[in-house]
């Protein structure tokens, strides 16, 4: 049924109301006129019949009034002539960039890996760039260790490269993050890599406020930076660079060096004492050698992270290697989240996350996910996601986790015991110790019952040379080639041999209804009436060559 129009009728008493206002509004307008005086043009009185060569006049004001359409008509067809080459231009315009979408698209789909691969390369290559770099420009080389596993962040091919440089270059380690561990344990790390290299212990802050954090805690009042912007062992370490520039008589570069999200620019922040470089919990932020002056004898190196070598365990390639989880593999990151959780303590790691006891990995991602919510359709959890985050939270500040130092100390092949005093020269080594402690007590450490117990997996290897990071790329990118030619050919294989398969199922089905429509109509037309329901019904079951030939002799009537 059609829907009726809404009436437009009024009630009477609505009705004149609106006529009485309509009244009101004109009397008030015709008022206003005569106030100011306005008038009514008059009309044209045209030309007077007395007048002379009238006839004359007014066939020259019809040419006018002629001339007058013609010209409107020609500005109209010229303003209709601009807007259809406009619309053309436009719909060519609209046609190329559809044409380039669509190439694109292919295109993209086309070229994803092999662009993917090469910037990858070109990142690699350049990282190691920078980082040759600021090893190059420095006196004293800070090489940044994360203090929940400073065993996995130490690198021996930057230890031996500065060590064996010959051109008097100090190497000082900074035990970072040292809040997130328990006292104890920052104690033991502190006595132990103290016997190699000079070691300074540090927090650093992991948010500095500048005049954009300004401008936000004024906005948003909540916004509490008291935490975030403390940092511990600067004045320890300040003090150690600038002894040691008094020593040399001249103004120290000092390069910050370590794997990425060790804290590397948050310590040259919290030295400054202001935000001077980029920092955030993505892996890879600084990208090129920044310089930041502290006075004006030391001068600040701040480089990208070392690249973890392929080679290494996937626990240290998960913690250490530069992972973009938006674009990256999700066998990786699930790979490296099993590494994580089997070198845990599986009963501290169900007391942080609050879950139940799980039997693998894997139960134990999809126990989090329902946890937390992180569901796909259909209810089931979404395990990919769930591991970036928790691999995230492992990379960054979240979990506090810490490991043991080696019981047995043997110091690496590089490091012999002339070495290590040519690195500890130069330093009051006494007055590090007592700053050190007097570090630790200020900070407030959490409990071992509530961090977890980690295993490490020993010094994780790098890449610092050039050529070897682009021998690496190679040498995946071969094998990648291999793996996918490998599965073209077994895909290709498999098809073939399903393609025979299914031509001789087709011949087999096909040859087995002709041989039976042969036999049934031979016995229909050559056999008697009495047999011909029985042929029928069992003809189907004979081959046709055991059927009786034909013989054109006998006469059958």
């Amino acid at each position: 049924a059609e829907l009726r129009k809404a009436s437009k009728r009024l009630s009477c008493h609505k009705r004149y109301k609106i006529q009485k206002k309509i009244r009101e509004h004109h009397r008030k307008v015709r008022k206003e006129a005569k106030k100011r005086g306005h008038k009514k043009p008059k009309k044209d009185p045209g030309i007077p019949s007395a007048a002379p060569f009238k006839e004359e006049l007014l066939r020259e004001a019809e040419q006018r009034k002629q001339r007058l359409e013609e010209l409107k008509q020609k500005q109209k067809l010229n303003r209709q002539k601009e807007h259809e080459k406009k619309r053309k231009l436009e719909a060519k315009k609209n046609a190329a960039t559809i044409k380039e979408k669509a190439e694109g698209e292919e295109s993209f789909g086309k070229s994803k890996g092999k662009s993917k691969k090469l910037l990858n390369k070109n990142s690699k290559k350049s990282f190691c760039r920078e980082l040759t770099k600021v090893l190059e420009a420095s006196d004293v080389v800070l090489e940044v260790l994360d203090a929940r596993d400073p065993m996995g962040c130490r690198c021996p091919q930057l230890e031996q490269a500065v060590t064996c440089s010959g051109g008097n270059k100090k190497l000082i380690l900074v035990l970072n993050k040292i809040d997130l561990v328990p006292k104890d344990n920052v104690e033991k790390w502190l006595k132990y890599l103290k016997k190699e290299f000079p070691t300074v212990a540090f927090k650093s802050a992991t948010m500095m406020k500048d005049k954009t954090m300004e401008q936000v805690t004024k906005r948003h009042a909540r916004v509490d930076f008291s935490e975030t912007s403390q940092y511990f062992g600067s004045k320890c370490l300040l003090k150690l660079l600038q002894e040691y520039g008094k020593t040399q008589d001249k103004a120290i570069q000092v390069g910050v060096v370590g794997f990425p999200n060790v804290g590397k620019s948050s310590i040259i922040n919290s030295l400054k004492g202001k935000r001077a470089c980029n920092v955030g919990l993505a892996r890879g932020v600084t990208k090129l050698m920044q310089t930041v002056h502290l006075d004006k004898q030391t001068k600040m190196l701040d480089s990208p992270g070392i690249i973890a070598d392929p080679s290494n365990s996937a626990l240290a390639l998960a913690l250490r290697s530069i992972i973009d989880l938006g674009g990256s593999d999700s066998g990786d990151v699930l790979e490296g989240v099993n590494a994580i959780i089997n070198h845990c303590s599986k009963q501290q790691v169900m007391m942080h996350y609050n879950i139940p006891d799980f039997k693998n990995p894997e139960e134990f991602l999809s126990l989090l996910a329902q946890k937390r919510g992180m569901l796909k359709k259909g209810g089931v959890p979404d395990i990919e996601n769930i591991a970036k985050l928790v691999l995230c939270d492992w990379t960054g500040a979240r979990i506090k986790y810490y490991s043991q130092p080696p019981g047995f100390q043997k110091p690496p092949h590089y490091l012999t015991e002339q070495k290590i005093a040519e690195m500890q020269e130069g330093f009051n080594l006494n007055n590090l110790e007592q700053e050190n402690s007097n570090t630790v007590q200020a900070l407030k450490h959490p409990s071992p019952a509530s961090s977890i117990a980690f295993q490490s997996a020993g010094m994780t290897n790098g890449t610092i040379e050039e050529n070897k990071a682009i021998e690496e790329e190679s040498e995946w990118e071969d094998m990648e080639t291999r793996k996918e030619e490998e599965e073209s050919t077994e895909s290709d294989d498999d098809d073939d041999d399903l393609e025979e398969d299914d031509d001789d199922d087709i011949r087999g089905v096909n040859e087995a209804p002709r041989f039976a429509l042969v036999s049934l109509t031979h016995d229909f037309l050559f056999s008697g009436n009495e047999d011909r329901s029985r042929s029928l019904s069992f003809s189907s079951d004979k081959p046709a060559d055991e059927d009786d030939a034909y013989d054109f002799n006998t006469d059958y009537v």
